[in-house]
């Protein structure tokens, strides 16, 4: 039997000016923890997202232990969760599932990871060791999908993305980092049919409140595991997926010899991402502040 749930709270986009949605490039410097708190302040601040006591599930990308930017940087990823409760978060939980067959416990600590939050205050929650709970999407694509039971009871979720482009979805930004929550023993199916239609659906039922993007390196070629590496030492938030993920594209085709090429509200997970409602459908619904 399957529920009706989601992982985040469901609501309008909290990083807004005028009426449009707002996404942030801030020059990084050598002091990370500096810059992304740069980069969230240039659209509003951590308490347009965070409220004093939240819960907050804190979801990177770990999909494999290689090096940025095919998975998070630890360093990146500790700065993000000492302001998180610089900020208010009563308790922050760092979750991830990486690839199918594989433990995600023993990716994050080949990682550093796993030391680099040793004394951060984060519970970190590996959720291919918990429960899994099977939810109704309700997408074209994805109809039910089993989340974590751990994930499903977050306030707050806030998602560390990294920037980087990938053999079979064209690119792996924040629409493609729900995928984490599937279930690994569902994954494959995902893959036999509309992958990319059915990464978007699953976040019918993913809310991220806030999303950072760490732009420092980028995959223009191959991913989601390595790839031709680009530095274009920029930090990116926002709260709108569609907008995070269109100016991440402008970054990597921004690159001689870049495998994305084309309008990026043409690829499939934009346009169905815009079907979808899951943020602006247009250039002129946002607007880029540095």
């Amino acid at each position: 039997m399957s529920v009706n749930a989601g992982i985040g709270k469901a609501k309008a986009n909290a990083f807004v000016e005028s009426g449009k949605a707002l996404i942030s490039k801030a020059k990084a410097t050598r002091n990370v923890k500096a810059d992304i708190l740069r980069s969230v302040n240039l659209i509003g601040g951590f308490g347009k997202a965070i409220e004093k006591g939240d819960e907050v599930l804190l979801k990177p990308n770990y999909n494999s232990a290689d090096p940025p930017p095919a998975s998070s940087d630890p360093e990146f990823l500790k700065a993000l969760v000492e302001l998180l409760y610089e900020h208010g978060a009563g308790k922050v939980v760092v979750g991830e599932s990486s690839m199918q067959a594989t433990s995600t416990r023993k990716i994050m600590g080949k990682t550093g990871t796993l030391e680099a939050l040793k004394d951060s205050g984060a519970e970190i929650v590996f959720f291919d060791e918990g429960e899994w709970v099977k939810v109704n999407v309700g997408g074209e694509h994805l109809k039910t999908v089993s989340l974590p039971e751990k994930a499903l009871k977050a306030n707050k979720l806030v998602y560390c993305c990294c920037m980087k482009t990938h053999f079979r979805a064209d690119f792996s930004l924040s629409l493609k980092l729900a995928f984490g929550f599937a279930k690994g023993s569902e994954r494959l199916a995902f893959h036999l049919s509309n992958l990319k239609e059915k990464l978007v659906d699953l976040n019918l039922v993913v809310h991220p409140s806030l999303i950072i993007m760490d732009g420092r390196k980028c995959f223009i070629t191959g991913g989601p595991f390595n790839g031709e590496v680009r530095e274009l030492n920029v930090v990116l938030a926002s709260g709108d997926r569609i907008v995070m993920d269109v100016e991440s594209i402008k970054i990597i085709e921004s690159f001689e010899g870049a495998k994305l090429k084309d309008d990026p509200w043409s690829y499939t997970q934009i346009r169905h991402a815009v079907e979808l409602g899951l943020g602006v459908k247009n250039e002129q619904e946002y607007k880029v502040v540095q």
